[in-house]
């Protein structure tokens, strides 16, 4: 065997080793961005929902307040002569 046939016996041999590590390291690129990607998405959506309650919070606050919570509430509901 001459040192060229060698080469190219070890290079034909070494493809499909280089190969399946390519697409490895490809699918566990993938795998790990997509994680990355929905954590960040996940995050917003956390934020908006919290966002969304702070300020539906802060209005019942205000609400209260401005009528003077349940009590007054349940007072104009109910007279109290009746």
């Amino acid at each position: 065997m001459t040192p060229l046939e060698w080469i190219t016996s070890a290079a034909w041999t070494s493809i499909p080793v280089v190969g399946m590590s390519i697409f490895v390291w490809w699918l566990f690129r993938s795998i790990i961005r997509a994680d990355a990607t929905e954590r960040k998405v996940y995050a917003k959506i956390e934020a908006e929902e919290r966002e969304r309650l702070s300020v539906a919070a802060k209005a019942d606050a205000v609400r209260e307040t401005t009528t003077g919570g349940d009590k007054a509430i349940s007072e104009q509901a109910s007279p109290k002569g009746k």
